[in-house]
């Protein structure tokens, strides 16, 4: 299945969008939910006002807090009781509670007094005279400043699934001086907001709310259910946002991409002329770029290979033809088969097999195929053997073979027949392309780890422009080193595949003869 670079980006700006809202949304959530907590516990520490004055009250009458009940689950009601009993007494519905007397001290027992001074006895009380009345309970003090009725328990607001919010009544804790429980919630991982209860300026206990874990009041619960009910909205607009994002950098990012898909199917063509518009910054840009060097490539490598193709049609034509037309000879009784005449078609078959072998060795050193058996090789004896082996042809060129001094290591790791190819094929070159009363010096020196070997030879030397070609196939110099001269122009490029395949490289440069020098140059091995 096929899915495009547009709806790729689609998704992954829109699955981007969603997050960060559902993230922020979160985070408002949390946020809201802490300031309603310390919000609401704060109104319901106020609401819990009238609780405190009471409990400070019958404090005071009672000098301690022996008035709460001893009984746990009685203890555990008892807020809930007292609050309820407020209310009523506030609407008038029950009578406040009488001042809890203090408990008297245990007096102690004095001695009996004698009889003879005791005063005489009062006289008994009339039993008809009645009881006096009880006199009737002083009101309760009118508090500083009024404060806000306290509400009885609210109905439970709906709760989130899964999760229902504790009342006030069942949040609210009594604690003593030092923060022990006496009555209410007990103490638990819940955080609380602590009142305290003072008596004549000195803080006797503790009133305290557990803040709550969920929205407590009708006015959370709207907020946060409009809050939920806007991310519907939100998500939306997130939906168009990533539709439009996702629009425009496909647009952006999908015309280079195009170009670049329509230049590689015109590659694959064959067109390999083809070059894209450098016209970005970015990875796009740079891609642009390997591609047009790409193109460049393979545009010069099909040029190299029909170059290839014609000049090695045109090296086997020749002496195909020059045989053919001294055999067409021979049989139209042109020309007899004496011995000179076998001897120029011999001639022409072992330059043909010259040029058909040298064509093989390139092809198998492109393919990496080509045989070399490397080890410890003295490569300046080599070049010496091969030189005194030449040294009658260039005498009999009219040129003089100068050998300069060994020097000190000249042991590599070659192939010795593949190297003395080499250096055959450069003497040839010199012996070939230099003008008579010319000179070639061969020379060796160690440097920097390796060991150069140069051929150097006199005029007529090689144009500036033409020494970075001199290793390519069939290319000759197009002066004085011409194809008059002989060869098909494969030597040098058979030499430096050669040379390259055993670790070392070929270089061509001036010499100071005036002619060429070519530089073979391989790792020196510890002598």
């Amino acid at each position: 299945m096929k899915i495009s670079i547009g709806l790729r980006l689609f998704f992954s700006v829109l699955l981007a969008i969603l997050a960060v809202t559902a993230s922020a949304v979160w985070l408002l959530r949390q946020t809201v939910l802490e300031g309603f907590g310390d919000y609401a516990v704060q109104i319901e520490l106020d609401r819990l006002e009238s609780l405190s004055n009471d409990l400070a009250r019958r404090y005071a009458d009672a000098g301690s807090w022996r008035f709460v009940p001893r009984r746990d689950t009685a203890r555990r009601n008892w807020i809930a009781d007292e609050l309820a009993r407020l209310q009523q007494v506030r609407v008038g519905a029950i009578a406040p509670l009488a001042p809890l007397a203090p408990a008297a001290p245990v007096a102690s027992v004095a001695p009996a007094a004698p009889i003879a001074s005791a005063a005489p006895a009062a006289p008994p009380a009339s039993p008809a005279s009645p009881p006096s009345p009880p006199s009737p309970p002083s009101p309760p003090p009118a508090p500083a400043m009024p404060l806000p009725p306290l509400p009885p328990p609210p109905p439970a607001p709906t709760p989130t699934p899964g999760q229902a919010a504790p009342s006030l009544q069942e949040r609210a804790t009594l604690l003593d001086a030092s923060g022990a429980w006496l009555a209410g919630r007990p103490s638990g991982a819940l955080p609380l907001a602590r009142r305290a209860i003072l008596v004549e300026g000195r803080t006797v206990g503790y009133l305290a709310v557990a803040r709550s874990s969920g929205p407590t009041d009708a006015l959370a619960y709207a907020f946060l259910e409009g809050l939920g009910a806007s991310l519907w909205p939100i998500v939306g607009a997130g939906v168009l946002l990533s539709a439009l994002a996702a629009s425009l950098l496909a647009v952006h990012f999908r015309r280079p991409i195009n170009r670049l898909a329509l230049g590689a199917q015109a590659l694959a063509d064959g067109r390999f002329d083809t070059r894209l518009a450098v016209e970005r910054s970015d990875e796009l840009g740079e891609l642009a770029q390997h591609f047009n060097l790409l193109a460049a490539r393979l545009d010069d490598a099909e040029r190299s290979r029909r170059q290839w193709v014609a000049d090695t049609s045109h090296e086997l034509r020749t002496p195909l033809a020059v045989l053919r037309a001294q055999l067409e000879a021979i049989q139209d009784g042109v020309r007899s088969a004496d011995p000179d005449h076998v001897a120029a078609m011999l001639r022409q078959v072992l330059a043909l097999n010259r040029l058909i072998d040298e064509l093989y060795a390139l092809a198998r050193a492109d393919v990496g195929a080509l045989d070399c058996r490397q080890e410890r090789v003295d490569l300046w004896a080599l070049a010496v053997e091969e030189a005194a082996a030449s040294a009658g042809r260039f005498d009999d060129a009219g040129l003089a073979l100068d050998v300069q001094p060994a020097p000190a290591n000249a042991c590599v790791l070659a192939d010795p027949d593949r190297m003395r190819q080499v250096l055959r094929n450069l003497l040839e070159n010199s012996l070939r392309y230099t003008s008579a009363g010319g000179r070639v010096a061969l020379s060796a020196q160690a440097a920097g780890g390796r060991l150069l070997v140069a051929v150097d030879d006199s005029a007529p030397g090689v144009p500036s422009e033409a020494l970075s070609r001199l290793g390519e196939r069939f290319y000759r110099v197009d002066a004085s080193r011409s194809r008059a001269g002989g060869g098909a122009g494969l030597g040098l490029a058979l030499c430096k595949r050669l040379v390259e395949a055993q670790g070392g490289t070929l270089a061509f440069a001036h010499s100071p003869l005036g002619g060429l020098r070519v530089t073979v140059s391989l790792p020196l091995e510890a002598a």
